[in-house]
């Protein structure tokens, strides 16, 4: 590392809380990836905060006055600012708790954050305010098809919901979706797009096989030198599995974003660059932390991309 400091003496040593954004529409896949970065980074360094707890109108009040979650109204955006500025310094705050279970709000109870903290939600990106206190955003983003079948099963297997409540409720916050949170993506420092695989539709609930991009705001040219390498001989073998990588550029917001694609299972001995410069900065292996098996599917692959950048920016500041 060229005498830079180990990411957990960088973590130790930095004044104040890291936080990371992570934006996108109800049901669209960010507590798997948020989860998947806090195994990644160390449970003991990141703590999360699911932004339903910022709802200020509970289920049934919601529904008397017809009006979704989505709405900002309907949120404690300023509150929710107070908070992450005051985390940012590294102190307790009080907050509600979301019960998805009944739909109410209670507490309330105390925080302390963590060195990282991931702020998960709905609106973690909405104003100028919570923007300028992110160190890292993300914005998760599945194709339509994708998350309509991702909240389906979700909400029906652990919310209790009919079929017709959970497409009810998808045709109810559309509109509120693209007014509210879909421009999010626009002040990304990353986004996640996520689509059913070329390789079987159905591969998706079977394996977590999807088609999965990582558009990201260009890196900085003094980062360390690292290499995506891939092992010819396993590949020249005809390792397990069938997987395909691209690369392209994305326009979002006026900006140029560097987009990889990946899509089927990658062999952990044939991404033997990724998997060496992550356990070389975070003294583990991708490949342990998720599941500890020897394939990775495309989303695995993105998220320890994804965890590797936000080592590295941490690292930069030091």
């Amino acid at each position: 590392m060229n005498g830079k400091p180990s990411f957990r003496e960088a973590v130790s040593a930095r004044g104040g809380v890291y936080v990371i954004g992570v934006a996108g529409d109800s049901g669209s896949g960010k507590t798997s990836f948020t989860q998947s970065i806090r195994q990644l980074l160390g449970v003991e360094l990141v703590s999360t905060i699911t932004l339903d707890d910022y709802h200020l109108l509970d289920r049934e009040q919601r529904k008397e006055r017809d009006i979704t979650p989505l709405a900002p109204e309907a949120n404690d955006l300023g509150g929710l600012e107070k908070d992450v500025a005051s985390l940012k310094q590294g102190a307790a705050i009080e907050k509600m708790v979301y019960n998805h279970s009944t739909g109410t709000l209670e507490g309330p109870v105390l925080f302390r954050p963590s060195k990282i903290v991931i702020l998960e939600g709905l609106h973690p990106l909405y104003t100028s305010t919570l923007r300028s206190l992110m160190d890292f955003s993300l914005y998760v983003d599945p194709a339509d098809d994708v998350k309509k079948e991702w909240k389906l099963k979700r909400d029906m297997e652990k919310r209790g919901y009919t079929r017709h409540e959970v497409m009810e409720e998808i045709q109810k916050r559309q509109a509120d979706y693209h007014r509210y949170i879909a421009p999010q993506r626009e002040y990304a420092d990353a986004v996640i797009h996520i689509g059913f695989s070329r390789y079987g539709r159905d591969l998706g609930w079977q394996k977590n096989i999807y088609q999965t991009t990582l558009s990201q705001i260009p890196i900085s040219d003094d980062l360390p030198r690292t290499d995506l390498a891939l092992n010819l001989p396993a590949l020249m073998t005809l390792i397990p599995g069938q997987f395909s990588l691209s690369y392209s550029r994305l326009i979002l917001g006026g900006r140029t974003l560097a987009s990889l694609t990946f899509d089927g299972e990658f062999d952990c001995h044939f991404i033997s660059g990724l998997r060496d410069l992550f356990s070389g900065d975070a003294g583990v292996s991708p490949c342990q932390i998720l599941g500890e098996r020897d394939m990775l599917t495309a989303p695995d692959v993105v998220r320890a991309m994804l965890a590797w950048r936000i080592i590295q920016d941490i690292i930069s500041e030091q």
